[in-house]
């Protein structure tokens, strides 16, 4: 069947997760629109190109008109979420209303808050303590309850710190690999022994695309699919492997400026730093089960992103 046969699915937001899952959708068979503020410009073949300011109400309905699915992977800087998010989300809602269509969000972890390092699944309670983590705990009771109420069909999906091919903003991305490649300053934040879960952004878009087209799935959290927790430091091992030098690390036990983490955003990060300094451990066995689906093996991943960023700083990467 071709795209053109297919409900069109939806995306909003054309960072690594909205960009990837569009592609994992258009490889699916589907028709696909990728939207951001600017129409992007590399997509992947079959996706079509958008510009609209989902932040208002106009706007989020000129994005998602004609759409039986719409995925939310929107993002804004840092400094602006708790002002800018809600107000995403409520065009959004109100749009995905208007037209009928299914709404698959992208979430985050911030909603549980500190755990003590306890193993996160979709029934940990919401205990944030954060401005960022209350507000996204605000957002996604509000999502549930558009859904309990028959206004909107929503499903939510959590994902742990993005890594991956095309990942630059994370703290497993542009400041570890570049200066790993180079022999240059990589970037640890707090106890580096304790362990970490990092979501491949390919089962990121993998799982949002499997939520996407499984309506059973409604209504809920999930967690999207995510490889075993490891510390820092067996990460770092395993990099070392992978571009055959020592790491030099520089391992910021407060939040300060470094590398593409200014000091603007760092303030801002203060009050997440708790994931640093507790075990952050994420179990997506409920999604595993309930969809077939397997996260990537972190062997993998670390494979093909080392080879992502080795193409980048080459500048051989398509």
């Amino acid at each position: 069947m071709s795209a053109a046969a297919h409900p069109l699915h939806v995306v909003l937001g054309a960072g690594p997760a909205g960009t990837t899952l569009a592609g994992e959708l258009a490889r699916r068979g589907y028709a696909v629109r990728l939207v951001s503020r600017s129409a992007p410009e590399a997509t992947a073949e079959g996706v079509q190109p958008f510009a609209a300011d989902v932040s208002t109400a106009d706007g989020a309905l000129a994005a998602v008109a004609g759409a039986a699915v719409v995925y939310h992977c929107v993002n804004v800087a840092y400094h602006r979420q708790v002002e800018v998010m809600p107000r995403v989300q409520c065009a959004v809602l109100g749009a995905v209303e208007a037209v009928g269509a299914r709404l698959v969000v992208l979430d985050t972890l911030y909603p549980y808050g500190p755990t003590q390092g306890a193993v996160m699944t979709e029934d940990t309670p919401w205990r944030a303590t954060s401005r960022k983590g209350r507000m996204r705990a605000q957002l996604d009771e509000r999502y549930l309850a558009a859904h309990r109420d028959g206004r909107a069909r929503v499903v939510l999906g959590r994902s742990a710190d993005f890594v991956g091919p095309g990942v630059l903003n994370s703290t497993l991305g542009g400041a570890v690999f570049p200066a790993a490649l180079s022999g240059g300053e990589v970037l640890a934040m707090g106890d580096i022994d304790l362990p970490h879960s990092y979501t491949d952004i390919r089962d990121v878009a993998a799982g949002l695309a499997t939520l996407g087209t499984h309506p059973e799935g409604d209504g809920r959290v999930w967690h999207l699919p995510t490889t075993p927790a490891v510390t820092t430091r067996e990460i770092h091992r395993m990099i070392e492997t992978r571009v055959g030098r020592p790491l030099q690390r520089a391992v910021l036990t407060e939040p300060r400026p470094f590398g593409p983490f200014d000091a603007e955003f760092m303030a801002e990060y203060a009050e997440m730093f708790y994931q640093h300094t507790e075990p952050q451990i994420v179990d997506s066995t409920a999604f595993e089960r309930a969809f077939g689906v397997r996260p990537t093996p972190l062997d993998a991943t670390l494979d093909d992103t080392v080879e992502w960023y080795r193409a980048l700083l080459a500048g051989t990467r398509n």
